[in-house]
């Protein structure tokens, strides 16, 4: 029979739990802030912005730190069994890929650094603005996923993520069509392929959180397929 004490235990834990999970919103919240800025500086060759989004990276990196202890100490005292350790889990690895969606927008702003003064050409332009949209819809509705435990919305980003690698394939046209062949053109050609390259990590990032998302409402890992039944097994 559970006591008093046990009930105000799992209380008390359940609030804790409750409490990663909005820390592990408040920190997606801001690497969707990091992608439509990191995106505005690159557009705009702002290197005020730049800073910016390369200054916000230790505070991302603070709250992470203090998610992911928290998320250890309630393995380490209360034991969390079923959905709650696979939410627990679930936080662990959207963590991971919050982290890396962060590290990426902070290389976008580094290569709008080293882009500079260059304009951007305007096909190429409207292709980066588009895959910067792209990657931080995605973000917003992986983690809408997590906050709902929408299964049906986590499971619709891998269809959601084609258009991620479609305006990759169409900005690689673009650069052969618009940048010059000399030294200059090539150096351009480079950072501009590997901001592309970076949105798509993005957008395969946000991906990713919506599989564990899946895990922790159905229990099945990520990439994980069931074996097939022999032939002419019952």
């Amino acid at each position: 029979m559970e006591t008093m004490h046990d009930d105000e235990t799992r209380k008390s834990y359940g609030e804790h739990l409750e409490e990663i999970k909005n820390d592990i919103i408040r920190l997606a919240a801001m690497v969707g802030e990091q992608i439509g800025a990191g995106t505005q500086a690159l557009l705009d060759a702002d290197l005020g912005l730049v800073e910016e989004v390369i200054e916000s990276s230790p505070k991302q990196a603070e709250l992470n730190h203090s998610i992911e202890q928290q998320t250890y100490e309630l393995f380490a005292r209360q034991q969390p069994m079923a959905i709650d350790l696979r939410t627990l889990l679930t936080v662990l690895r959207s963590l991971h890929e919050l982290e890396l969606a962060g590290n990426l927008m902070v290389s976008i702003a580094k290569a709008a650094r080293r882009l500079y003064p260059r304009e951007l050409p305007p096909k190429v332009r409207g292709i980066l603005e588009q895959m910067g949209a792209q990657a931080s819809v995605q973000m917003h509705l992986a983690i809408d996923a997590f906050a709902d435990r929408d299964n049906a919305l986590a499971l619709s980003l891998p269809d959601m993520d084609d258009v991620s690698d479609d305006l990759q394939k169409e900005l690689f046209r673009a650069i052969f069509t618009a940048c010059s062949p000399d030294e200059s053109g090539l150096q351009q050609a480079v950072q501009i392929a590997l901001v592309g390259r970076f949105y798509e990590r993005v957008a395969d990032h946000a991906v990713q959180i919506g599989r564990w998302v899946n895990f922790m409402v159905t229990g099945e890992l990520p990439g994980y397929e069931r074996p097939q039944a022999a032939d002419g097994a019952a």
